[in-house]
């Protein structure tokens, strides 16, 4: 099938999508349509007539809406971005394949935990507010040296690869934890592979690079929580749900942890991306962490660069043209084992 035949349907298009997709599109020639909807339920059928969908983070792929994908002929979900804790994959294997961008940019994300962390240990936030209104005072703006303290990285993929480089610039003893270890990435840059409890307990910094699955799902908790150091930082780059949001708070008020960082929150998708200014703040526990003066959120930007969105952008049209020029699937996940790219596909023994 040409590229100048392929219809695709794009939701929840953000302001800046149109112009890095339209750029990346020049050569390739898609019939490309930006919905600026939500996918759920009720626009599932603005599918209906395109080959393939593009989804953003928080956009819901559930098997009813996979269904109704499968009844109009749509043939491929691309996600433009790595994760893909928002696709039913039990739903879609055997009907319909599922492609994301499996590394875009892990500079723009890790770099982005580091300011997280730089920022909450000088209080720049707080002093820049402070300095605006021509209060120079330094009360209550001790940080601490990052030199020669231990920082914790559970997940050590792409993103967590380029955080621990970055920590170790700055002097920092790093520890980390993966199922899957690269013990010669471990030797050449030199950090030291341990368990969870040993991460908790000797970390001051512990920040999260891992993928949301079922083993971790509220691995941050009131367990590992009471296993770390008193006034810990933790940070969040990941995803929301790595994160018991009603532990945080409780770990929060009683100094447990020090200060945390987030990029993500467990229930974001009603809200980030979104201006909610004029509004009152409905989630109660957001409300909550927004009132501490040693948390910081943003709204999910760790991947808000030029660079990753530019490389977003290709990969993804790239996994398009890829299927529908000549049927591969380079970075397809597949629901049995849930990597990318799919061995089972190379061997043959998924659905083609």
């Amino acid at each position: 099938m040409k590229t100048d035949e392929v219809k695709v349907a794009f939701f929840d298009t953000k302001s800046y999508d149109p112009g890095f997709f339209d750029e990346a599109n020049k050569e390739l020639g898609f019939k490309i349509t930006y919905f600026y909807n939500h996918l759920n339920l009720e626009t599932a059928p603005l599918a209906s007539g395109y080959d393939a969908v593009c989804v953003f983070v928080n956009d819901t792929v559930s098997e009813k809406i996979l269904e109704r994908f499968c009844r109009d002929k749509v043939r491929l979900i691309a996600l433009r971005g790595a994760g893909y804790n928002n696709v039913d994959l039990h739903a879609a294997f055997g009907k319909m394949h599922v492609v994301r961008v499996p590394a875009y940019s892990p500079h723009a994300v890790a770099e982005h935990a580091v300011a997280l962390m730089l920022t909450l240990n000088r209080k720049i936030h707080r002093a820049y507010y402070r300095t605006r209104d021509n209060n120079f005072t330094l009360d209550g703006l001790m940080g601490f040296d990052m030199h020669q303290k231990t920082a914790g990285i559970i997940g050590t993929g792409q993103i967590g690869k380029a955080a621990i480089e970055i920590l170790k610039g700055f002097g920092m003893r790093v520890l980390a934890y993966d199922l899957f270890r690269d013990t010669s990435y471990q030797q050449r840059i030199g950090f030291d592979y341990v368990d969870l409890p040993t991460l908790y307990r000797e970390s001051d910094i512990v920040s999260l690079h891992c993928p949301l699955s079922k083993e971790t799902h509220h691995l941050i908790g009131e367990k590992a929580i009471a296993q770390m150091k008193p006034g810990v930082m933790l940070i969040n780059t990941g995803r929301g749900m790595l994160i018991d949001s009603r532990a945080l708070i409780d770990g929060l008020k009683t100094g447990k942890i020090g200060y945390a960082g987030l990029d993500v929150y467990e229930e974001e998708s009603e809200y980030f991306f979104e201006d909610f200014s004029n509004a009152v703040m409905p989630d109660d526990v957001l409300a909550r962490l927004l009132s501490f003066n040693n948390v910081l959120i943003t709204s999910h930007q760790g991947f808000f660069t030029r660079e990753a969105l530019r490389n977003i952008a290709q990969t993804t049209l790239n996994n398009i043209r890829e299927y529908f020029s000549n049927g591969n699937l380079p970075n397809e996940i597949c629901y049995k084992c849930s990597v990318t790219p799919c061995p089972r596909l190379k061997s043959g023994q998924c659905f083609k």
